[in-house]
């Protein structure tokens, strides 16, 4: 399917659901952005399991307005009030890119938010404005890690971003999830049929699970960030205090539902409601100039590094990325969609009564 089609019919659709369509359109280019620059577990697999039961059921008011708790100049407290997250984390950044070009920092935090998707796509259009832009969040009440020895789950994937001018057309863009992966990437391999490797689950005695299914049979949990193939060995403790780091910024700091504090593990309120979130822009020519030029040297400098593997060259985070999106978007190679999720985007057209989306072919 081709890139703009994909976006268009997705913003459609969010229109059906309620959504104006001033706030559509972000969000639609928020979640095609995971189809768009190669990782589909983060894009529209995401729009029947996420977005639109949130949507049914409330827990996403589409036309809710943010409200703003404090204003300091250089930084805010806003209180989403369950608005589309897809949409809000792009306008908080864009608020907050704002702010830097007065303050030369700007920073908007976050509290009652709802899920938004790729947190690199939103730091990123910092990027686009020569700053740096940082977008963290936290998992609201939702619990999935144990922490390194513990019995009980407490935090969520808790993800983290930071993008970067560095080279054209090709920002720096670390996007990264505090959990050896995200949930999306165990169960994209779980619908595909595909085991995963040591290092991604553990049952409750710590012991390797290969099988993705068995995380949302409750019988595996994801591992920390550095914890290698099992809980008890490796750096577990590096994944998990990025994570609380995170809670930190993104929840403590707002306000926000906290997975800790939310009560036992089994707890039916104990999902990814009331998520928190910090976005924040630095505007580097604020305080020195010749920040452009030597971010060019340095990432000219990383991808100048010879490889072990001539077939393999170094690339920097938001590298392939970028070039997947180019060659999806302008060399006309469209967007490839699993013949099932086709399917699935088909029965939602039908549903909200637009055209299902073309196909320029499956895989």
């Amino acid at each position: 399917m081709a890139a703009d089609d994909l976006v268009s019919f997705t913003a459609q659709v969010f229109t059906a659901h309620g959504m104006p369509p001033e706030r559509a359109r972000p969000a639609a280019e928020a979640l095609c952005y995971g189809d768009l620059t190669g990782h589909p577990s983060h894009g529209l697999a995401n729009l029947t399991r996420i977005y639109l039961p949130a949507l049914a059921d409330g827990r996403i008011d589409p036309l809710a307005q943010p409200r703003t708790l404090a204003d300091r100049g250089a930084a805010a407290l806003v209180d989403a009030r369950r608005a589309p997250g897809l949409w809000q984390a792009g306008a908080a950044v864009d608020s907050a890119v704002e702010r830097a070009r007065t303050h030369g920092v700007g920073l908007v935090s976050v509290r009652g938010a709802t899920h938004f998707g790729c947190a690199g796509h939103h730091a990123a259009r910092a990027a686009e404005h020569r700053m740096i832009g940082i977008v963290a969040a936290n998992c609201g009440r939702q619990r999935i890690a144990p922490p390194p020895g513990g019995r009980e789950p407490l935090l969520g994937t808790n993800p983290l971003s930071v993008a970067a001018p560095a080279l054209p057309e090709h920002p720096f863009v670390l996007d990264m999830s505090t959990t050896a992966v995200p949930t999306g990437r165990v169960r994209e391999a779980a619908r595909a049929g595909r085991s995963v490797p040591a290092g991604w689950l553990a049952d409750s005695a710590g012991a390797p699970v290969t099988d993705p299914a068995a995380f949302d049979r409750g019988q595996a949990r994801l591992l920390w960030l550095g914890a290698g193939e099992a809980a008890g060995r490796g750096g577990a403790y590096k994944g998990f205090g990025l994570a609380l780091a995170v809670e930190v910024l993104a929840a403590l700091l707002p306000g926000a539902g906290t997975g800790p504090a939310s009560g036992c593990a089994d707890d039916p309120g104990a999902r990814d409601d009331d998520i928190g979130f910090i976005a924040a822009a630095v505007a580097p020519d604020a305080l020195r100039e010749g920040f452009g030029a030597d971010a060019r040297a340095l990432f000219s400098a990383v991808l100048s590094c010879p490889p072990t593997d001539a077939e393999a060259p170094v690339r920097y985070p938001g590298w392939h990325e970028a070039e997947s999106a180019r060659a999806r978007r302008r060399d006309g190679v469209g967007v490839p969609l699993p013949a099932a999720l086709h399917r699935e985007l088909a029965a939602v057209a039908d549903t909200a009564g637009i055209a299902a989306p073309p196909v320029l072919g499956d895989r």
